[in-house]
Order: structure tokens, then sequence, then C-alpha cells
């Protein structure tokens, strides 16, 4: 596997929001008011993590684009920590370790931007990446944090880093 972890580019812009929005599809999610399917910065990823203190990796195999999970300081978090937000992979790309390789990778750019704890909230039907999240330490809260904006979430999850 020659999977490259980097930064998105303007150009990704494109293939992200046909990826993200085609995961909601592949696992039969109903709801998708209030979630990414319908944020407006879902077709813009390449401005909306521009913003300080965030980053957005992409996974690249041969010149195709396999997904992204990225970091972002969401509104009302509190100042030492950071979501864990746009992490989706295409049909082809699952089960094969990409989605840890990028998860790592937004883990230790979270460290390395001096974050203390890594927040995200997600849905049942992700089940494949709510295990990926426990498998890294993630634990479950009982309520949201921050101001996400994104409603259809039902799960929260907080990981403390070392």
């Amino acid at each position: 596997m020659s999977v490259i972890i980097r930064q998105n580019k303007l150009e990704d812009n494109g293939i992200l929001a046909k990826i993200v929005r085609a995961s909601f599809n592949d696992f039969n999610v109903k709801c998708t008011d209030g979630t990414v399917y319908s944020d407006p910065t879902t077709d813009d990823l390449y401005n909306l993590f521009q913003t300080e203190k965030s980053a957005l990796f992409v996974a690249e195999e041969d010149g195709l684009i396999l997904g992204c999970c990225g970091i972002f300081p969401t509104d009302n978090l509190p100042e030492d920590t950071t979501e864990l937000v746009k992490f989706y992979l295409s049909k082809e790309a699952r089960g094969k370790g990409i989605g840890r390789l990028l998860l790592e990778n937004c883990l230790e750019k979270a460290e390395e931007m001096g974050y203390k704890k890594v927040y995200l909230e997600s849905i049942p039907e992700f089940s494949k990446a709510v295990s990926i999240y426990e498998k890294q330490g993630f634990q479950y809260l009982e309520k949201p944090l921050g101001n996400s904006g994104h409603s259809g979430c039902n799960l929260w999850m907080i990981k403390i880093l070392e």
C-alpha cells in the first residue's frame, strides 16, 4: 500500500465533498439535516481549513483521493480542546487501516498545536468509525460540547491527549 497522508489542497474540494456525502448513502443515514451532509462548508473544505489552529489531512494513493480527517477549533469549545471533523473514507478505502492513519495524524497535529483534548460528534450509523474512536481511547460524553451546528449528531466523545 503506497498511501500518502498530506494536507488538503484547493483542488481536493469536489472529490472530498463527494466522499463525505457518499458515506451517508453507503451507511443508509436517513437524517442529513443538522449534519456535515447539508453543511455548506462541505463544498469548500480548503478555505474552511485556512482557519488558525485547524488542519485537514487527505489520504491519497496513486493520485486517487481516498478520504480525509481534520481538526478544527469549533466555537465555544474549551481553549485546550479541538474537534475531530470531516472523517470520511471512500468505499474502496474502508477496512484497510487508512482511517487509523488519518486519525493518528490528526491526534499528532492536535498535540503539536498545543491541544490537550480532542472532541468529536458522530451518529450510530457510523459504527465502524466509532469503533476506531474507542480503540484510540475516546470516551463517551453525555451531551455535546461547543457549537458545531450539527444538531443531527447524537454521539459525543472526547480523548485526553498524552
